[in-house]
């Protein structure tokens, strides 16, 4: 069996942004990231080194307007370009775990590329999640904690996965949310892997996600 390049490029343009997303499902972590937020740029790298996806994100926004839009619109896009790479899912893992733990915080992350977009984001005691620190990193613009939660928003709904984030244990709020990117990376290399015990197949009792 032949198999299909798992590729995706996608472009979403609005009037707050303008976002240019390529990624390899089957990489090796590679990345080339532009969004004019540092912090941000940090954490994609991440997400891209620890879930071996081959990633090129170019965004320009509105950021004399604050972050909110260029963080949520590539939450978007990339989420769109995942689901096309995927196509029609056949032979995947579907489903993936990880814990990771960075110094002081612990986070889980689990994924299920079902092809329903949903999002559970919350603390230990279910509780929505909130880091420790509101603003994160010292470089400009200014990077605010809670548009982690748009981002992974936007990425489930275009995706359509149903996708939870659990902070465990809470620390530095650097940690926290560096430790969100490389769980949910993780976990998501673990859904993408072709299984070849089932190859071709569709990993769905319905025949179809």
């Amino acid at each position: 069996m032949k198999t299909e390049e798992r590729i995706a490029k996608i472009t979403r343009k609005t009037k707050e942004t303008e976002i240019e997303v390529e990624l390899n499902l089957d990489g090796t972590g590679k990345y080339e990231i532009s969004t004019g937020i540092g912090f941000f740029d940090h954490m994609l790298t991440a997400f891209s080194k620890y879930s071996l996806i081959d990633l090129r994100i170019k965004a320009n926004g509105d950021l004399e307007t604050g972050t909110h839009h260029t963080i949520e619109d590539v939450g978007i896009t990339v989420g769109t370009a995942i689901a096309k790479a995927l196509g029609e899912k056949r032979g995947i893992a579907r489903a993936g775990f990880f814990q990771y733990m960075m110094d002081d915080a612990l986070v889980e992350s689990a994924i299920d590329l079902s092809g329903r977009g949903r999002l559970l984001f919350e603390n230990r005691d279910d509780a929505p999640l909130k880091y420790s620190n509101e603003v994160v990193g010292s470089l400009t613009p200014e990077f605010q904690s809670e548009e982690i939660k748009e981002f992974f928003y936007g990425l489930a709904e275009n995706s359509k996965s149903n996708i939870s984030i659990r902070l465990i244990r809470t620390g530095n709020a650097h940690h926290e949310i560096e430790a969100t990117f490389k769980a949910f990376g993780k976990a998501l290399r673990a859904a993408v892997t072709i299984d070849e015990r089932i190859k071709d197949e569709i990993p769905s009792t319905k025949g179809v996600i």
